[in-house]
């Protein structure tokens, strides 16, 4: 990586929703931003961890006994294993740090294709 990267300007780059887009890597990591709205799946990952930071708007992740609000500058971690859905009444944009080629579902049969941008 040889120059900065602003986020808000890449993210003006797409409008689809649950789409992550890689904006680098670091040490075996992808570095994306997502734009959601609506609910996600319901789903886990088995092998890693699922960080989310709010970068604007409200999320609000949904664990088997209790939701988990996040708004702007707020991040939680849903630890390996545990079963989430995601859900956003408004349009928000996330932060995600993932291992490289981490199914956004869990399932490479159901995740969006990995895009970089």
């Amino acid at each position: 990586m040889n120059e900065k990267i602003n986020l808000a300007e890449k993210l003006t780059l797409f409008s689809e929703y649950w789409s992550p887009r890689t904006v680098t890597h670091f040490n075996g990591y992808d570095v994306m931003v997502v734009k959601v709205q609506g609910e996600f799946v319901w789903h886990k990952h088995n092998d890693t961890d699922d960080f989310f930071l709010v970068l604007e708007g409200r999320l609000i992740i949904r664990l088997r006994d209790r939701n988990v609000v996040l708004g702007s500058g707020e991040l939680y971690v849903v630890p390996c294993g545990i079963e989430h859905q995601t859900f956003a009444e408004e349009e928000t944009h996330l932060l995600l740090i993932e291992p490289t080629g981490t199914p956004n579902t869990g399932a490479k049969a159901t995740a969006a294709p990995q895009q970089s941008i």
